[in-house]
């Protein structure tokens, strides 16, 4: 009989991919929490096990040979493969995860992820977190590709090809607003618009298209802080979501905030997973994320805009 090289394992596997992910082995062991020695060790079983070099180690930063490129694809796959097949295993509940991969996308970065993570860590003692924050149709298409456990993005509405493949828990409406300087109108001054690259601004723009709107602007960019800034220091004024001014709060003194001047317009958020996969546990998110929403989101800025009424309110 031949002798046995070695075996392909699980672990063997994530190590590859955050090596050829991180560059470097001294990265994806700080990433993964071990020695690089260990990082080294396994990557020399997988390759012995294989049979190939996946790696070229000269190359700086390091990366994967055309064995390890073909490689690299079928080993997301297994773990992807992997995590699925462990969650439909047996969790019933919260206190069965190992592992989440949480999607989120980058509106909830100041306070509302932060304080999830913190609650999910206490209900869930030994699970690992792996967070990933993005556009919403990106995260979405990781979700459908198994990259990702859960999602919490903007509803995609009529771009959303969905066959029913994935649960769907609602958390937040939120209506668009017209954002000023302090003391001015959008009368006088040109828009500054959210890029069209991201869904937000296609909304905007789609919005502005059905009402024939054709508004002056010079300006297309994709950060809050940058938009905001620019509005503030008098050189347009721009639409932007309640959760858009809590992102960027340090801004809101020195802008107006009112409904838009024209038909309203207004976006949802929600919490999808693949159906099924995980049971109960999407549910269980979703009503700790509607807590937090409420608590952080909401309630101040209807203290700051009482106007605002249900317009702006959790699902």
């Amino acid at each position: 009989m031949p002798e046995v090289q070695g075996r392909v394992t699980l672990w063997g596997i994530e190590v590859f991919l955050a090596v050829a992910e991180e560059g470097a082995i001294s990265a994806a062991a700080k990433r993964l929490g071990v020695s690089p020695s260990a990082i080294s060790q396994q990557l020399t079983g997988l390759e012995t096990a294989l049979g190939a070099v996946l790696l070229d180690r000269s190359a700086r930063p390091m990366r994967p040979t055309p064995a390890g490129a073909m490689f690299r694809r079928h080993a997301q796959t297994i773990l992807n493969a992997e995590a699925e097949a462990r969650a439909e295993l047996g969790l019933a509940d919260l206190s069965g995860l190992t592992t989440l991969r949480l999607g989120m996308i980058e509106d909830f970065d100041a306070e509302v992820t932060p304080r999830l993570l913190s609650a999910l860590a206490q209900d869930l003692k030994g699970c690992r977190f792996l967070l990933e924050t993005g556009a919403s149709h990106r995260l979405l298409d990781q979700l459908e590709s198994r990259a990702l456990d859960m999602v919490v993005a903007a509803d995609l509405g009529s771009e959303a090809a969905d066959d029913g493949w994935r649960e769907v828990h609602p958390l937040l409406a939120e209506p668009f607003l017209a954002v000023t300087p302090k003391g001015r109108t959008p009368d006088d001054l040109p828009l500054i618009q959210y890029t069209a690259r991201h869904l937000m601004g296609r909304q905007i723009a789609s919005h502005l298209a059905r009402l024939n709107l054709r508004l002056a602007h010079r300006f297309e960019l994709d950060s809050y802080n940058a938009i905001l800034a620019m509005v503030a220091g008098g050189q347009g004024w721009t639409i932007l979501t309640p959760l858009a001014l809590h992102q960027a709060a340090r801004f809101r003194g020195a802008v107006d905030v009112a409904p838009l001047p024209f038909a309203p317009l207004e976006r949802t958020l929600s919490l999808s997973a693949r159906a099924g996969v995980l049971r109960d546990v999407p549910a269980q998110v979703a009503a700790h994320l509607t807590r937090l929403i409420e608590d952080a989101v909401v309630a101040p800025a209807r203290a700051e805009w009482p106007w605002l009424g249900v317009s702006l309110r959790v699902l």
